[in-house]
């Protein structure tokens, strides 16, 4: 089965966000999706099957290590520039991905030398709930002087259930995962955390066990794009820039928009550079279970 590597998040390869792209999969079960993700160890992968309801549209499974994803920002953005590359005909092009829990766009441009950037549309944002826990800081290995006053934490999804956490000074660079946070996330309704430097425009984002540290987060970036907004950091629709990966050695940068006012963010984009890596095929597939 043939597969593509691609960065992310960057426009150069060795650098954004790897992902393994299975643009042919329609006869694998989940099951063996999962074991050939778990085989190429990137965070993600996703496996592409074309839906006939549409040219230009695919059903699309996304995995990490542990489990199926119900919504991802750069296994979407990664899979529509293989798309790009292997059937589009135009410089610019829209693709419509069927995910299992919701349908997304994402409008891909071919750029000289073969580059391609991408830009996923995450619909609305959810305003969930501003909590307040006086121990968040310490989740973090932080003091409470690190937490930016003029920004409360806040749950929020465009996709996935974020925690939005502002810090300021070099609180970003200091932050740690102290505790498992999987039980205490889940307690105010949210799956993860997004730590966001709103003055440098920068975020981190670790696994809830704070095992492993992302190198760029499109869902996340999503959910910062729409608390950047509703507190008039960013501009009504302006595109601004959002840095990550700095700490795990993969300098990222992502596109994000928010359109609306307040809570009435009725459309939010992430986008970005996708740096194409290697191209290979799998001799053999794990066995159906």
């Amino acid at each position: 089965m043939r597969y593509l590597h691609v960065d992310v998040f960057s426009p150069e390869p060795y650098s954004g966000n790897g992902l393994a792209v299975f643009p042919d999969s329609a006869e694998l079960s989940e099951k063996q999706m999962m074991r050939i993700t778990q085989e190429m160890r990137h965070f993600e992968s996703v496996f592409l099957a074309p839906d006939h309801t549409g040219e230009q549209t695919w059903d699309a499974r996304v995995f990490d290590l542990t489990e199926e994803l119900d919504f991802a920002g750069h296994p979407l953005i990664g899979a529509a520039c293989v798309l790009h590359a292997l059937y589009g005909t135009c410089d610019t092009e829209t693709w419509r991905l069927r995910l299992k829990a919701r349908t997304v766009d994402v409008t891909t441009q071919r750029r000289a030398a073969g580059r391609y950037t991408s830009t996923l549309d995450q619909g609305p944002a959810s305003f969930l709930d501003r909590p307040h826990i006086p121990e968040l800081a310490s989740w973090l290995s932080l003091d409470a002087d690190d937490l930016d006053p003029d920004l409360p934490p806040e749950v929020l999804s465009t996709g996935l259930r974020y925690l939005v956490v502002s810090v300021r000074g070099d609180a970003l660079e200091r932050a740690r995962i102290s505790r498992d946070l999987e039980a205490p996330l889940a307690a105010l309704g949210a799956q993860f955390a997004y730590l966001l430097d709103a003055t440098a425009m920068e975020g981190r984002h670790w696994n809830n066990d704070g095992i492993l540290e992302d190198v760029a987060t499109g869902s996340g970036a999503g959910c910062a794009a729409a608390y950047l907004r509703r507190h008039g950091r960013i501009g009504d629709g302006e595109i601004a820039i959002l840095r990550q990966g700095r700490f795990t050695g993969r300098p990222s940068q992502m596109t994000i928009s928010a359109h609306g006012q307040g809570q009435d963010i009725h459309s939010v984009t992430v986008g970005g550079d996708v740096a194409f890596v290697a191209e290979g095929h799998l001799r053999e597939l794990p066995a159906p279970m």
